[in-house]
C-alpha cells in the first residue's frame, strides 16, 4: 500500500513545456507514472514527449480524468497554478516550485483548505509543497523530482522537509534492504500544504507501513508538534533526524523556513522533544537504517509473540466452551430423566388398574365395557 499516490494516479504537468517541466515529465514517464496530460497556456493542441498539452487545467481534467497535478510553473505564477488546479477539481496538487512569496502561498493554502473544509484535515484537495521534491511510491508512481532508481518497495514510510537529504537517507535505506511504502517531501517553507502531522496520520493508517523515518530541520516548531503527536497517536516505530545541528544561531540554512527565531527552533530543542516522546534520534543520517532495523525487529517479534499467544489460547478457549457445553447438556439430560443416574418414571396407578381390569380409563375413572 501507499499514501497519496499509487499505480492508478493520473497525473497532469502544469508547465510541461518549460525546461524543468519537460525534463521531469520524461523522467516520470520512464518510471511508469501515468502522465495523461500537460498544461501550458497558448500551447494547447501540441504534444510533449507524446503527452497532449492543453491550454488550461479544466480542459486537461475534462479530457483525461486526471486526479493529480504537479507544478513546475515559475515562482511569480505558481500560486495561480495552485488556484487553477484546485478550481478544476484536482485531488492532489504537488507544487515543486521554490521561491514563492509567503503571502502567495498563504492565499493558495487557504483556497485549498476552503474547498476541503477546515474540519477535514486529510480530505481533498490536498496540497504538497511548495518548494518540495514531491513524492514517490516505489514501483508504482512518482510525482516530482525524486530519483526513482534509489527507491525500492518495502515497509518504511519516509517524510522529510529536505529534498536532497531525503535522497541520501532513502538510498541508505535501500542499500540496507529497507524498502519504502512512500517517500514524501513536504518542503521547508514557512507555509506548506501538508505538514508532519498530516504525513504521520496517513502512515499510521497505512496497513503496509511498519515504521516511519521523519527528517526535520532547524526553524519553526513543526518538529516539536510532531513529537507530541507521535507520543499521543502513533503506534508504529519512528526514527527522527534533525538537520542543522551545527548551524550558528540566527543564520538561515537553505530553506526559507529554516531560521532560528528568538533562540527557539534550535536542533537541540527539537532533538530533545523527540527523545522525550520516546523517539530515537539519529545524530547523523547513516545511523537511521540501523535504528529502523532494530525497531522493526522488536515490533515484528512482539507481533509474532502476540500471534503465538493467541494461537495457544484459542484451543483452551475452544475446549472450555466444549466442556461447558457437555456440562450443560448433561445437566439438561439429568433434569429430563435421560441421564445414566435417572430413575425410571412410575406408571400412573389408574392406568395400571385399568389394564388389570381390562377396562378403559376416562377422566381417571374405570368405565365398564
Amino acid at each position: 500500500m501507499s499514501i497519496l499516490i499509487d499505480k492508478n494516479t493520473r497525473l497532469i504537468v502544469q508547465g510541461i513545456t518549460g525546461r524543468d517541466g519537460a525534463f521531469h515529465t520524461q523522467q516520470m514517464l520512464a518510471y511508469g507514472t501515468k502522465v495523461v496530460g500537460g498544461v501550458t497556456p497558448g500551447k494547447g493542441g501540441s504534444e510533449q514527449h507524446g503527452v497532449p498539452v492543453f491550454d488550461s487545467v479544466a480542459e486537461a481534467v475534462a479530457a483525461t480524468k486526471a486526479n493529480a497535478s504537479v507544478i513546475y510553473v515559475p515562482a511569480p505564477f505558481a500560486a495561480d497554478a495552485i488556484h487553477e488546479a484546485a478550481d478544476a477539481g484536482i485531488a492532489l496538487i504537488v507544487c515543486i516550485t521554490e521561491g514563492l512569496p509567503v503571502r502567495d502561498t498563504l492565499g493558495a493554502f487557504h483556497k485549498v483548505l476552503g474547498l476541503r473544509g477546515g474540519n477535514n484535515a486529510l480530505g481533498r484537495p490536498r496540497l504538497v509543497g511548495p518548494n518540495c521534491p514531491g513524492l514517490i511510491t516505489p514501483g508504482q508512481s512518482k510525482v516530482g523530482i525524486l530519483p526513482g532508481h534509489i527507491c525500492a518497495p518495502g515497509p518504511v514510510g519516509v517524510v522529510s522537509k529536505s529534498g536532497t537529504l531525503t535522497y541520501e537517507v532513502v538510498k541508505q535505506l535501500t542499500d540496507h534492504d529497507l524498502g519504502q511504502t512512500t517517500c514524501l517531501g513536504i518542503g521547508g517553507d514557512p507555509i506548506i500544504g501538508t505538514d508532519f502531522i498530516d504525513a504521520l496520520t496517513m502512515f499510521e493508517a497505512d496497513g503496509k507501513t511498519e515504521a516511519i523515518v521523519l527528517m526535520g530541520e532547524i526553524g519553526g516548531n513543526a518538529e516539536e508538534q510532531a513529537a507530541q503527536f507521535i507520543k499521543r497517536h502513533v503506534t508504529k516505530p519512528v526514527v527522527a533526524f534533525v538537520a542543522g545541528q551545527t548551524a550558528p544561531p540566527g543564520k538561515r540554512m537553505g530553506h526559507a523556513g529554516a531560521i532560528i527565531s528568538g533562540g527557539t527552533g534550535t536542533a537541540a530543542e527539537k532533538m530533545a522533544a523527540f527523545e522525550a516522546a520516546g523517539v530515537p534520534v539519529a545524530r547523523i543520517p547513516s545511523e537511521i537504517p540501523g535504528l529502523i532495523s532494530e525497531l522493526l525487529q522488536r515490533r515484528r517479534t512482539r507481533q509474532k509473540n502476540g500471534a503465538a499467544r493467541k494461537a495457544a489460547e484459542a484451543p483452551a478457549r475452544t475446549n472450555g466452551k466444549a466442556a461447558r457445553g457437555v456440562v450443560k447438556h448433561s445437566s439438561r439430560a439429568l433434569a429430563n430423566g435421560r441421564g445414566a443416574a435417572a430413575k425410571p418414571k412410575k406408571k400412573a396407578p389408574v392406568a395400571v388398574a385399568a389394564r388389570k381390569s381390562g377396562g378403559r380409563v376416562t377422566n381417571g375413572k374405570k368405565k365398564k365395557r
